[in-house]
């Protein structure tokens, strides 16, 4: 039996599969490109051979496991990362699978190397007298005084990815009677946010500022020279502007990042009741699952939850007016559920 060939494999796998199948955005193929890179230069130097004169075969089991073990021992990945690059792994041989139904046993093989457990990144967030202090910091003058107040007001009404930020434009905003505004999010996703009518206010004053209102396409978020922001440039603005919040904080200046500002979202939400299957829908998450970390992270709740929950006598005591205090209230609140 002729081996595959791998060239026209990988190409098939980035072009027809990530990008028409599975419409990923080009930041998240460039994440699997840097892992299908590693992989075919790890598996050219342990075989002793040019990376084009690799075939399928070559990728085997044992090699796979040893990339997994260079990137700890040798790149000194944490298991993040080794993780990230081994559900890229996953993908691929998955997709060789359905391409390639003789080499089905080994894909199997490999699709069954675990993902390892890990503790999870701290979340950050800022609180509110945080957010309230980054706001009575940022400059009302200056060239891009009102740039930057509007995309720090849009980050943090809004939950927005830094390129999601990056990638609006005019057409997407509207500042009407109900102001909202369309991003575009992970896996080709489109959802819409509601937004303060401080935000659309500020927002306005940008556009007519930049002289973009008569252009769809125009980025909403620009440069001194026109050009949209990138998702780095996001990050510098907000770095810039986070260095000035006083020491002794939650989050340390140099730490806030746009997406600090995703988490503060998802937190203040989470307190002022939202339930969590809406919070899950205003980021763009795909699963609850991921939304549901945020009940984990904030102090405060679980404080009032305390508060709640304490024995009577001394120290505490049961709420004085429970929801099951009387059947009328007891059917109202199972009404509500």
């Amino acid at each position: 039996m002729t081996t595959p060939a791998l060239g026209p494999l990988v190409q098939s796998f980035f072009v027809d599969h990530l990008v028409v199948e599975k419409g990923l955005r080009q930041a998240s193929v460039r994440s699997y490109r840097d892992t299908m890179c590693l992989l075919l230069r790890f598996a050219a130097a342990d075989r002793g051979c040019p990376i084009t004169r690799l075939d399928v075969a070559d990728l085997t089991l044992e090699r796979v496991l040893g990339f997994l073990r260079h990137l700890e021992n040798d790149r000194h990945n944490g298991i993040h990362t080794r993780n990230q690059r081994l559900a890229a792994v996953h993908t691929f041989f998955a997709y060789v699978a359905s391409r390639l139904p003789e080499l089905l046993p080994v894909c199997e093989r490999i699709a069954a190397i675990p993902i390892k457990r890990s503790t999870l990144p701290e979340t950050r967030f800022l609180e509110r007298d945080e957010i309230a202090a980054l706001f009575a910091k940022l400059p009302a003058d200056g060239r891009q005084a009102l740039r930057d107040r509007a995309l720090l007001l849009l980050l943090y009404n809004s939950g927005a990815r830094a390129q999601e930020i990056a990638d609006l434009r005019v057409e997407h905003l509207d500042l009407d009677s109900s102001p909202r505004v369309r991003l575009h999010g992970k896996g080709d996703k489109w959802r819409t946010c509601p937004l303060w009518e401080d935000t659309a206010r500020t927002l306005t004053a940008l556009i007519a500022q930049t002289g973009f209102g008569d252009k769809p396409q125009a980025p909403v978020f620009a440069s001194s020279r026109g050009v949209a922001l990138t998702r780095f440039g996001i990050y510098r603005i907000v770095r810039r502007h986070a260095a000035k919040l006083e020491k002794g904080k939650t989050v340390p200046a140099r730490r806030i990042t746009p997406h600090v500002f995703r988490h503060t979202t998802a937190v203040h939400l989470l307190e002022s009741g939202v339930e969590m299957n809406v919070i899950r829908g205003w980021l763009g998450h795909a699963t609850l699952e991921t939304t549901n970390r945020y009940a984990e992270i904030t102090a405060r709740l679980k404080a009032e939850a305390l508060r709640v929950c304490e024995p009577p006598g001394r120290h505490g005591a049961f709420a004085r007016n429970p929801i099951w205090r009387d059947d009328a209230a007891l059917l109202k609140w199972l009404a509500s559920l």
